[in-house]
């Protein structure tokens, strides 16, 4: 690992810094480095830092051991992708705290651009699992990578569909990847990051907890276009995810179930609050007609890559929008004429194409035959 991404990660372990204050210190100072050689006085005219808060952050850099977790990831084949990399997931970029660092076992795709959550409880019937791994399978026959948490009862179940259609998934921990939790879906967790990814936000040996699965839950909402809970209590993790997607501006989906049922009352509330009530798979692909995917003609049918499909009106708005000097996602969205949303999974399939390039500050530009 390069000594700039050393210091990448040594602010990203600095005991107190998260993703608002990590992004704090590198826009004020330039780069993580400069801001690990701040002294307390310059690190307390940061927006957001006083002397105090100062003064603590420089006692615990000091601390940080960052060979032992570089260490740890190599011994578990886990990448460590810093924010601003290449492999870094562009949808998180827009959160506004995002993940300084993303620990990987698997590989994330610029197609994983089109992604779609699906949660709900661990506890939950059989109907709830059949229905999960029901819109796994569909939504990853239809062309959607689809996220969740491993969790058990939905989400695992959400996992296999995607994984039994022979379609992507990827998994969110709320723990380090040290350890798989639960532990009894390690062989899963094996098997998703062979057809995925595995990815978690938290150093390798931190254990799961309660405080840490709302921010698994707001990553699994910003990797995705959408989140459709399945079946949910008023009182389960799902609807944290569902209220973070709706923060985030994604759509929320639920399907209903019955109405004398405690594992459906969640659902039921997220539809009675805005939800779109999902029966099929259309009332999924029909939100997302922009984005050109269609209802599989049927069972196990092969997935067409995007990557070799003659370009849609979409992408060639923006490219038509790349017409000069670079631009950001927010200029392309107006330019073109397309929601942001559509365009962050756009310009992921351009840029595997050949036909988009990313540059520094965020940007894009149109590639030419020369590069």
């Amino acid at each position: 690992m390069p000594d700039d991404l050393r210091d990448f990660l040594r602010l990203a372990l600095t005991p107190g810094i998260g993703g608002v204050f990590f992004r704090a210190l590198v826009d004020h100072f330039g780069s993580a480095s400069a801001a690990l050689a701040a002294n307390p006085s310059q690190i307390g005219e940061v927006p957001g830092f006083g002397p105090k808060r100062a003064a603590d952050f420089v006692a615990a850099r000091a601390a940080v051991e960052v060979e032992s977790e570089i260490k740890r990831a190599a011994e578990h084949n886990v990448r460590i992708v810093p924010f601003g990399s290449p492999d870094y997931p562009i949808a998180l970029t827009y959160l506004a705290g995002p993940p300084p660092v993303l620990y990987v076992r698997g590989s994330l795709l610029p197609t994983d651009a089109r992604a779609f959550a699906i949660v709900g409880s661990r506890r939950c019937s059989l109907y709830g699992q059949e229905q999960a791994e029901r819109f796994g399978g569909a939504l990853a026959r239809a062309g959607f990578t689809v996220v969740s948490g491993l969790a058990r009862g939905i989400d695992l179940q959400a996992h296999l569909g995607a994984l039994r259609a022979g379609g992507r998934t990827i998994a969110v921990l709320g723990n380090g990847l040290s350890s798989i939790y639960p532990p009894e879906h390690a062989a899963h967790a094996e098997a998703i990051a062979a057809a995925g990814a595995v990815v978690s936000e938290f150093p390798m040996d931190v254990g799961p907890s309660q405080e840490n699965f709302p921010r698994r839950n707001r990553v699994i909402a910003g990797l995705s276009l959408g989140v459709l809970v399945v079946e949910a209590s008023l009182r389960s993790g799902a609807l944290i995810t569902a209220g973070f997607a709706a923060e985030q501006g994604k759509d929320t989906f639920a399907i209903p179930g019955r109405i004398d049922s405690p594992f459906a009352q969640g659902s039921h509330r997220l539809i009675q609050d805005g939800a779109k009530l999902v029966q099929c798979l259309e009332d999924i692909l029909e939100e997302y007609a922009d984005l050109g995917l269609t209802t599989p003609a049927g069972e196990g049918r092969d997935v067409p890559s995007p990557l070799a499909q003659p370009l849609d009106a979409q992408e060639q708005a923006i490219l038509a929008a790349l017409d000069g000097d670079p631009l950001t996602g927010d200029e392309i969205s107006r330019r073109a004429a397309l929601p942001i949303s559509a365009v962050a999974a756009n310009l992921t399939i351009l840029e595997l194409k050949r036909l988009v390039q990313s540059v520094p500050g965020q940007r894009y530009a149109r590639r030419t035959r020369a590069n």
